[in-house]
């Protein structure tokens, strides 16, 4: 594994240039155990019929933040890969305002990282959904 961890700075360089079409934005890094907030802003496109948030959304959400966590523990592996994302939905998000993503690794290893996800309505305090992943890392060359 890489023995550089990247800044917050460097990671957010990173997302903007590999994944420009991402709208998820690193809020927090944890630089000591590498835990990360996230966001994403909720448009109007990205609502469902009742003014829910849309799962694609929080999914997306998740493995982002799955996917920067890791990162910042292993250094800027581009191919480190989702292998399993579950999310369960537990209330409906609003409609007016952020979602913000909490996220830790519960295991890293050296070929595979398994972490979960806490999603909330930015400012609320009951999650919205929770999501677990597992993320194949590449071996090093």
């Amino acid at each position: 594994m890489t023995q550089h961890r990247p800044s917050q700075a460097e990671l957010t360089a990173f997302l903007q240039a590999e994944f420009p079409q991402n709208r998820c934005t690193l809020e927090e890094l944890d630089e000591v155990d590498g835990s990360v907030v996230v966001a994403h802003p909720v448009g109007e496109s990205e609502l469902r019929p009742g003014g829910t948030v849309s799962g694609p959304v929080m999914m997306t959400l998740a493995d982002v933040a799955l996917y920067i966590a890791i990162l910042a523990r292993i250094g800027i592996v581009p191919l480190a890969v989702t292998t399993n994302l579950a999310i369960n939905f537990l209330r409906k998000p609003r409609a007016d305002r952020r979602v913000v993503a909490r996220c830790r690794l519960m295991k890293l290893g050296r070929s595979l990282a398994v972490g979960e996800v806490w999603i909330f309505s930015e400012g609320e305090e009951e999650p919205v959904a929770h999501a677990t992943g597992t993320y194949s890392i590449p071996k090093a060359s």
